[in-house]
C-alpha cells in the first residue's frame, strides 16, 4: 500500500484532528521498510505526502478537503457543500434509544425467531409484553404469523429496519452468544452491571431456555420503556459528513 493511501485512510477515519507525530508513529515501520534512512526522513516524507493529499482534495471536483485544525489534520466537507450536507443530515433518521429490557428482548427475538411473547418472557424471566409494543412501534420487529398451538399466539421476528439499524446484511451476521455476552458487558457498565435478572444473563437464557415460564412483573409500563436509556442505535452510513468549522 502506498504511503499516500495510508495517510488518506488515517485522516478519513479520525474523529478528531490527528497530529503529524501521531501519524508518523502509525506509518513509521512501513516508511522505514520502504527505504527511509531515519526518523527525520520518515517525518519529512509523511509531511510531504500530506501536503500532496491536501492539494489533491483542494480541487473543485472534490466535495471534501483535508484541513489543519487545532494542531492536527482532519477531513471535512467544503464550505460550499454545507447546504447540501445540512439537507442530508436533516433527512437522516434520528438515533433510537433502547432501554436494557428492550435491548434484551430484541436480542432474544433475533436469536430465537420466530418466537412468541410467552417464550420471550420465559427466556428473560420477566413479562415482556410491554417491551414488545415498544419494539413494534419502532419497527425493529414485526409479526410472523401465529404459532400452531392452543391459543395461536403471535410469532415475532426482526425486521428489515433491525438489519439497517444494526448494520447487518442478514441475521446470519449476528455475533455468537459469547461475543454478544461480551458486547453486553462492555455496553452496560456501572450500575447496570450490578442489576441481575431473575434468570441470569440474557445470552445464557437464550441458550439454556429455562423450562418454567416466569411471570415476574417487569416493573416498567409499555410507555415507560425510555426511563432507563442505556443504548443508542444509529443508522450506519458509508462515509462521514463532518462539516468544516
Amino acid at each position: 500500500m502506498s504511503l499516500k493511501a495510508q495517510l488518506e485512510a488515517i485522516v478519513y477515519a479520525t474523529e478528531t484532528p490527528i497530529t503529524l507525530d501521531h501519524i508518523v508513529e502509525l506509518v513509521k515501520e512501513n516508511v522505514l521498510a520502504s527505504g527511509a534512512a531515519d526518523d527525520a526522513e520518515v517525518k519529512s516524507r509523511v509531511r510531504a505526502t500530506l501536503e500532496e493529499l491536501i492539494a489533491d482534495y483542494s480541487g473543485s471536483d472534490h466535495g471534501v478537503e483535508i484541513r489543519q485544525v487545532a494542531g492536527g489534520y482532519r477531513m471535512s466537507t467544503k464550505p460550499e457543500q454545507h447546504d447540501t450536507v445540512r439537507a442530508f443530515a436533516k433527512s437522516l433518521k434520528p438515533p433510537i434509544r433502547l432501554s436494557l429490557p428492550a435491548l434484551e428482548t430484541v436480542a432474544v427475538i433475533a436469536y430465537k425467531q420466530p418466537v412468541t411473547v410467552p417464550e420471550i418472557s420465559e427466556i428473560r424471566g420477566v413479562d415482556s409484553s410491554g417491551v414488545i409494543a415498544t419494539l413494534l412501534d419502532r419497527k425493529l420487529i414485526t409479526t410472523a404469523g401465529r404459532k400452531a398451538v392452543i391459543g395461536r399466539p403471535i410469532l415475532y421476528k426482526t425486521s428489515k429496519e433491525f438489519l439497517l439499524r444494526f448494520g447487518l446484511k442478514d441475521v446470519g451476521e449476528l455475533p455468537s452468544m459469547e461475543e454478544f455476552e461480551k458486547l453486553m458487558a462492555e455496553s452496560f457498565q456501572g450500575e447496570l452491571l450490578n442489576e441481575p435478572t431473575s434468570e441470569g444473563s440474557v445470552a445464557e437464557a437464550v441458550v439454556s431456555e429455562p423450562s418454567a415460564a416466569a411471570s415476574t412483573p417487569e416493573g416498567v409500563a409499555p410507555e415507560e420503556d425510555e426511563t432507563a436509556e442505556v443504548a443508542v442505535i444509529t443508522e450506519p452510513t458509508e462515509g462521514k459528513t463532518n462539516p468544516a468549522a
